[in-house]
């Protein structure tokens, strides 16, 4: 990128996003699995109702993305908490849709794949790039947290309508979305394009997450282990504690120098 097409500030912070590494997919799938577990907990067992939950969701992940915007550099407990927290309110984006208001699951996918299109148009017009190696100006931090947020609510859409279509219990189902992962790291393999790649792997983490939360929380009737939506939620919750607190001591998923690449 030259400089007369670069935006203004681009250099303002460090960049903003961990390194993709082995880590950055590792948690991802665990804080999926949270956001469906931990919701269906709070929703269903606890007796909040899915109004009072989003609200109270929507109001935490607010606090944390604000702090996570005020911060210059990435902050691993902090990013990872706004993961976790959005994780939990795309989900229930998509149950509202669903279990609130009576939209069928096929709409809910088409209307937020259509949100993500119009939101990468945005993006892309006035970034010029996707990369999420550049996420170094509030601008672009906004984007990427809104395309976050939209991602997990299509997943979510998308995960239970294809459930609904294939009638899978909860182990089978897991198989579908690893299945087109790997198909996505094979075509990047081959040659696509990185960041294609890595947004579609971004949407399927999403159903597998879910998937495997479903699996592990279902009663045995159900074809899952019976652990409950507490004590998944529990152990996936310490599991990304253990590996955010390696991540901030070690710092191997922070990005090097100023990342001005526009891939």
């Amino acid at each position: 990128m030259d400089t007369a097409t670069r935006p203004r500030a681009l250099t303002r912070t460090a960049n903003k996003v961990p390194e993709i590494t082995v880590f950055f997919w590792v948690i991802k799938i665990l804080c999926t699995t949270v956001g469906e577990s931990f919701a269906d907990y709070v929703n269903a067992t606890l007796g909040f109702g899915l109004g009072n939950t989003t609200l109270a969701f929507s109001a935490a992940l607010v606090v944390v993305l604000v702090v996570q915007f005020r911060a210059r550099r990435y902050i691993p407990v902090v990013y990872w908490l706004a993961v976790v927290l959005i994780s939990v309110v795309g989900t229930l984006l998509t149950d509202n849709l669903t279990d609130g208001r009576g939209v069928p699951l096929w709409i809910s996918t088409v209307v937020f794949a259509v949100a993500l299109a119009v939101v990468f148009g945005i993006w892309w017009a006035r970034e010029r790039t996707l990369s999420i190696h550049t996420i170094v100006t509030p601008s672009r931090e906004g984007f990427y947290w809104l395309t976050v947020l939209v991602t997990f609510a299509l997943g979510t859409a998308a995960g239970d309508w294809t459930l609904d279509l294939t009638g899978w219990g909860p182990g089978a189902a897991v198989l579908l979305p690893v299945a087109l992962i790997v198909a996505v790291i094979a075509a990047w393999r081959f040659g696509a394009g990185p960041v294609l790649c890595f947004w579609l792997a971004y949407i399927l983490t999403r159903p597998l997450g879910a998937n495997i939360g479903d699996y592990l929380a279902s009663g045995s009737a159900d074809g899952g282990l019976g652990l409950g939506t507490l004590v998944t939620s529990a152990v996936f919750l310490a599991a990304i504690g253990a590996t955010v607190a390696y991540l901030t001591v070690s710092k191997v998923d922070r990005t090097s120098g100023s990342a001005l690449d526009a891939a």
